[in-house]
């Protein structure tokens, strides 16, 4: 016989727009009732809400196996999330998909992956695997595939590319929709690729750019990762757009996905003066209604998905339920990762000597990279005054990217704005075909962070030198799940990788998440300058320079 549970709240109708005192009656997984009650008065009786819905995020940028991201993110009220599991699928191709599809199942947790659409995402990178055109139909055509992730190769739809255009129309034969990312694309190729089927886009920085997607229909997400965050440039569109956004991360660190998630988007929106029941439609519902969810919106019949928070201003989670079972309490996860699912890799390079990343001296003017705060894209920048080292006065420092898959000469430029006064960060996180990327004062410091990572398989790092004989600092957090995760307790990664964040600052990064910022600088498909391990790219040409 399937027990029942009662909880006691006022229940939020977003949908109806009404929030009224009554009791959840929970049996198996289902609500099996929604009764109204008369305790108006009480002023400690919760509010009990559909769940929150991460519309689109890279599991695997939290560094975490779905099963130990699931732990963290109930207890900020998250039951489930769009997504893309491109970053593995560079790695280890279908294999990948695969893996992280089964280990979310082991977890009370809803995670909905999609098709990754481009991989690798450019022919000017080196990736670990390819998925052609079959296989994303097959892909598409598995019952725990929901959608055709982001469609990173938008020149390819603006062109009508035969392999891109086939993609987009399984999706939709399949009736799946299609994720979008055009960063920057706006008027008529805004329009076009809209009209190619492309429902929604995560990738707007400014709100003349969203504001001109929505006015074409497509559906905007508001994004606020650790790197990315979009929240104040796009916020304000959610008064008139209620039914077109969503709130997403992108990618979300571990140490960050210990502070909050989209209760965090919730409460600032609220800080706002946003009305309650759009800041839920976005943060709740329109992910639901758009991907065609099986995901409860608190009615009668629905899954049992759904939370109690404190107020509706601070968003403070009390509890999390989750296919009808209570999955955190006070603060508290309850759920039990499960076996651990083991680990997968692709990683065959040899370690590196410090001549493999000198940089030959010319008197000609050399392009440089320029990273920005809370921003995926980078600046063009021409540097006034030759170089060949770096040059840690002005904040010229020395990026390389290590192709990880194959032997293969190490790709170098300069980059500003990493702040670095000595040492180097490097990491195997490094969108989207994960080689190995690497800031550093000088090549020495450089060269130990990314033999630490090879040596590995996987991780990220820090290494600097001691004044006079002292031992050097050297830190490693491994990421033995191709190269992108670990499998062990979440909150214990996420505490060393806050160590790792704050030693990077104190060799005197002044980004908000150096880590993240340089998991970045090899995106190729967001401009304008980044660097693969075939070379500087061009972003705005599309073309390696």
């Amino acid at each position: 016989m399937t027990s029942t549970n009662q909880i006691k709240g006022r229940v939020v109708d977003v949908l109806r727009q009404t929030t009224y005192p009554g009791i959840i009656f929970v049996a198996g997984d289902r609500i099996q009732a929604i009764q109204k009650i008369k305790d108006a008065d009480d002023p400690d009786l919760p509010f009990i809400l559909p769940g929150f819905i991460d519309a689109h995020i890279h599991i695997e940028s939290s560094m975490l196996v779905p099963s130990q991201f699931a732990r963290l993110a109930v207890v900020h009220g998250t039951v489930a999330t769009i997504s893309d599991p491109h970053e593995i699928a560079n790695v280890c191709g279908m294999e990948g998909v695969e893996y992280m599809i089964s280990d979310g199942k082991k977890v009370p947790f809803h995670f909905f992956f999609g098709a990754p659409s481009c991989v690798p995402a450019t022919v000017f990178e080196t990736a670990g695997a390819e998925l052609n055109t079959d296989d994303i139909e097959r892909l598409l055509r598995k019952d725990d595939i929901k959608y055709l992730s982001e469609m990173m190769n938008f020149p390819g739809v603006l062109k009508g590319d035969a392999g891109v255009m086939k993609k987009i129309a399984a999706a939709h034969a399949l009736n799946k929709p299609v994720d979008g990312h055009a960063p920057g694309l706006r008027g008529e190729q805004a329009k076009q690729y809209i009209d190619a089927g492309i429902s929604t886009d995560h990738e707007c920085f400014t709100r003349e750019e969203a504001l001109d997607k929505l006015q074409y229909g497509m559906h905007i997400l508001i994004r606020e990762g650790s790197a990315a965050k979009n929240f104040e440039a796009l916020i304000d569109l959610l008064h008139d757009y209620p039914e077109k956004m969503m709130f997403c991360s992108d990618d979300k660190h571990p140490d960050s996905l210990v502070e909050g998630h989209i209760n965090q988007l919730c409460a600032r929106a609220a800080g706002k003066g946003i009305d309650v029941y759009k800041i839920l439609r976005a943060a709740c519902v329109n992910p639901v209604l758009h991907y065609q969810l099986n995901v409860g919106l608190l009615r009668e019949g629905d899954g049992a998905d759904f939370i109690l928070v404190k107020d509706l201003t601070r968003f403070e989670v009390l509890q999390t339920w989750v296919k009808g079972e209570l999955v955190a309490n006070k603060g508290k996860s309850l759920v039990q990762p499960g076996v651990n699912s083991g680990v997968i890799n692709n990683f065959s390079c040899k370690k590196k000597t410090v001549q493999d990343f000198s940089f030959a001296e010319t008197n000609a003017l050399l392009p440089v990279i320029e990273a920005l705060d809370g921003q995926l894209i980078t600046n063009k920048l021409l540097q006034e005054h030759p170089v060949s080292v770096p040059d840690t006065r002005n904040d010229i420092l020395k990026i390389v990217v290590v192709n990880r898959y194959t032997n293969a000469p190490v790709a170098k430029a300069f980059i500003k704005n990493f702040g670095l006064k000595k040492g180097a960060i490097a990491s195997s996180v490094a969108h989207d075909s994960h080689n190995i990327v690497a800031v550093g004062a000088d090549d020495e410091a450089i060269c130990h962070a990314v033999n630490e990572i090879i040596e590995c398989k996987g991780g990220v790092s820090l290494w600097a030198s001691s004044p006079g004989s002292g031992e050097p600092l050297s830190m490693i957090l491994p990421l033995p799940v191709a190269g992108l995760m670990s499998t062990e307790d979440g909150y214990s990664v996420a505490e060393r990788y806050a160590m790792m964040d704050k030693a990077a600052k104190a060799l005197g990064s002044a980004l908000s998440a150096p880590y993240m910022t340089l998991s970045f600088m090899a995106l190729l498909v967001i401009p304008h300058l980044k660097l693969s391990d075939k070379g500087l790219f061009d972003g705005d040409d599309f073309r390696l320079m």
